[in-house]
Formats: C-alpha cells, structure tokens, sequence
C-alpha cells in the first residue's frame, strides 16, 4: 500500500516550511551516515525526518515512506507507533555500552553528568520498551 501525497498544512509561514525542510534534509542525511557509522543513530533521525517533512514537505515525506529500507518501519511508527523487538534490543545494549565508555572515560568531574545522562537514557528505555512491537490485529 503506497501512501497517498498529502497537501503541505496549511497555516505554516514560508520561513517555518523551510526550516522544517532543513531539519527534515540534515536528519535524512545523518541518519544515512548512521548506516555506516555505528555510535551515529540512524532511526532516531529518520523518525524526526518524516515528522518534519509530513509537516512541510509531502513529497519528502512519500519518499520516506516508501523507501524500500527505511519506509515500513517508518509506516508502522506513524501509524501504531511499532517498535520491533530487534530495534529495542539494538537501543537497549547500545545505550549501555556507551554509558559503560562514557564513565570510564570521562574526567571525574563530569561523573554527575554522565549519570544524570544515563538516568534519562533509562527513561527513554523504559518508555521504549512499552511500545507495542507489532501492529494490533485488525480482524476479529
């Protein structure tokens, strides 16, 4: 099923398009070098692309979607906010070697910050983890 190209909202100044076009484009292309580059997140930033681009740019926005890589995962967040298992595991043992790297070497007097950072990185694990992992059926 291939999205239907909706009409940019209205009520957005030119300036506020454009910026969400920008914002939209920069994450397009970090979370393409977050392909190859493995501390830089690639779905976080296309998540944040297509709301973006659903706001300003539906052509930008089809194209996400149906992209043949990225657009069911995109979908499937839009539409029943899905985060497959394989995705929280991936968060999950991520965010925990980069806090176990960042106490270690971060200078002592940035330990408070790495912690509070952490407590937060927990946060945004718990609420992950309560998203669903697959669409609710449909059928009775």
């Amino acid at each position: 099923m291939e999205p239907e190209l909706q009409p940019a909202p209205r009520g957005l100044t030119a300036p506020a398009r454009w910026a969400l076009q920008a914002l939209a484009a920069v994450c397009v292309v970090l979370g393409v070098i977050g392909i190859v580059v493995p501390v830089l997140p690639t779905v976080p930033f296309l998540l944040v692309a297509a709301w973006a681009a659903s706001r300003s740019s539906p052509r930008l926005h089809r194209w996400l979607l149906t992209h043949p890589r990225f657009g069911r995962p995109l979908r499937e967040w839009e539409e029943a906010g899905v985060v497959p298992r394989g995705a929280k595991w991936l968060a999950t043992v991520m965010i925990a070697v980069s806090g176990v790297v960042a106490l270690l070497v971060a200078p002592a007097g940035w330990r408070n910050l790495v912690l509070l950072a952490l407590l937060l990185a927990a946060a945004v694990l718990l609420w992950l983890w309560r998203r669903p992992e697959r669409r609710p059926d449909t059928g009775a």
